[in-house]
């Protein structure tokens, strides 16, 4: 039987409250991922920061009109400014088909795993299609 393990990106990449959301933006395109989770000096998840946050920090009417000052913007920013506080979690040990309807029911993209309560994971809509592909298609690598 499939576990949640067997899906998810352990140890993901993280960032602290105080990162600035340039840094966040450079990390997210860097590695090809759309969230990135936030933990405090302790190293507990805080809240969770995705492209769309990004995009709406970017948009948001209160920013200048001009790209240098976007920049600047982002450079002033930090990533408590627009991240989700106290992100829907989901333990290792829960079943993949129920972080699966937490994620289609929440309209999240992707939920942190904790295991005793510290983050050692990350599982997106990504990963569970990879997973639906690699079932139907064997053949086929999972896509990044």
């Amino acid at each position: 039987m499939t576990h949640l393990a067997d899906l998810m990106t352990p140890d993901p990449l993280t960032v602290t409250p105080d990162t600035c959301l340039l840094e966040v933006l450079s990390l997210l395109h860097n590695a090809c991922c759309r969230q990135v989770p936030v933990v405090d000096e302790a190293g507990r998840l805080v809240g969770i920061i995705t492209d769309r946050d990004l995009r709406l920090a970017v948009n948001a009417s209160a920013l200048p009109l001009d790209l240098g000052r976007h920049l600047a913007a982002l450079e002033n920013l930090t990533a408590v400014a627009c991240m989700t506080p106290d992100p829907v979690t989901v333990d290792i040990d829960t079943p993949f088909y129920e972080a699966a309807e937490m994620l289609a029911r929440r309209k999240v993209g992707a939920l942190p795993v904790l295991e005793g309560g510290e983050l050692v994971g990350i599982v997106t809509t990504t990963d569970f299609l990879n997973f639906i592909a690699a079932e139907y298609r064997p053949d086929i690598a999972a896509i990044p």
